[in-house]
């Protein structure tokens, strides 16, 4: 993957994101800052996600701890866990924010 298709693929996902939470209805305040996609809580905790773009991946940080995501079988998938990637976005959402959040 060259790295165009690498930010086209990461923008599919960051929109998804903010797509998803604007759906759900959640508290949860996004914003963008260069690399870096924070998700802000009402408890003001935070998940970070960013672009490894040297490494072709992307991290989340979040109170579970560090994950990295590489691009496997047309999905983003953890290196630690093996869960997809956007599974993992709203597992921690849902964890973060005390309730589930779904889209």
């Amino acid at each position: 993957m060259n790295t165009s298709q690498y930010h086209e693929l990461v923008d599919v996902q960051w929109m998804a994101i903010e797509e998803g939470i604007d759906e759900s209805g959640a508290d949860i305040d996004y914003e963008t800052n260069g690399n870096v996609l924070t998700l802000e809580f009402e408890d003001r905790s935070q998940i970070i996600i960013n672009r490894q773009e040297p490494m072709k991946e992307i991290w989340l940080a979040s109170r579970s701890g560090g994950f990295h995501f590489g691009y496997q079988d047309d999905e983003w998938v953890c290196s630690k866990t093996g869960m997809v990637f956007m599974d993992m976005v709203k597992q921690e959402c849902s964890k973060h924010a005390g309730e589930a959040v779904e889209w």
